[in-house]
């Protein structure tokens, strides 16, 4: 696959990326930022069409899959979820119909949202503010974790779905993020390497092509990019436990 924002633009944002992701594996792409991490998941949904490549879903190209069929099957968690002006049940069941009771508190429990919903005067009714205003971060990414395993879509996308948080809300995070993966397809977006040591495979970006790809333990034996940016990675300063986000 290849891609350009426009035709305009000197040089594309991807350029000759392939590479293929089995049923209920978990896979990271790495790199520096401007790498083409997040274009890749821009394209998954059709939020873009590829400029020149295929992109293939179960063998099928993903230009023939209706844009309702396609979009239902992927759930995204990113590092800034929209809420809408709403209570949190609206937020969780946002997109969702003929949500039961059971559903939406299974998601509330997994997700845990329940330990900050049950202290609320109104509990799920209570009121986000405009864009998650009156929650703190961690709380509006749980928030969108539950509504994502609501949806129970079978590919799940986190793009830096642990970046910024507060470090009280990482524990329940990184749990949430363990459950929503379980028995699903997992891209996971991020630029913090201790998180994704234990996925079943690392690609690695840079200036837009795949240059690496491989387990954590074959790509630092490498010592190629990955392992440069692995040296960069224990070199950052972290707000928080750094092992608070390993997925």
């Amino acid at each position: 696959v290849s891609f350009r924002y426009n035709e305009q633009q000197a040089a594309p944002v991807l350029q000759d990326v392939s590479f293929e992701v089995k049923q209920g594996q978990m896979v990271a792409l790495v790199g520096r930022s401007g790498e083409g991490k997040s274009t890749i998941a821009k394209l998954l949904p059709r939020f873009y069409d590829v400029s020149a490549g295929t992109i293939l879903l179960d063998g099928r190209d993903i230009r023939s899959i209706p844009l309702r069929s396609l979009r239902s099957k992927i759930a995204f968690v990113s590092q800034d979820n929209f809420l809408i002006t709403g209570s949190i049940r609206d937020n969780i069941c946002f997109g969702q119909t003929g949500v039961s009771e059971e559903a939406l508190h299974r998601a509330v429990k997994l997700a845990h949202v329940a330990e900050f919903a049950d202290k609320l005067p109104q509990g799920l009714d209570s009121p986000v503010g405009d864009n998650g205003s009156l929650l703190s971060g961690g709380q509006r990414q749980r928030i969108a974790i539950a509504r994502a395993i609501l949806k129970d879509a079978p590919i799940i996308v986190l793009d830096e779905a642990t970046s910024a948080l507060d470090p009280d809300s990482e524990v329940y995070i990184k749990d949430a993020l363990e459950r929503l993966s379980q028995n699903r397809t997992t891209l996971i977006i991020t630029h913090r390497l201790a998180a994704i040591r234990n996925v079943d495979r690392i690609i690695v970006l840079s200036r837009g092509r795949l240059v690496e790809q491989g387990t954590h333990e074959e790509l630092m034996a490498r010592q190629g990019v990955y392992a440069g940016l692995a040296a960069e990675d224990r070199l950052a300063p972290r707000d928080g436990a750094e092992s608070a986000s390993d997925v």
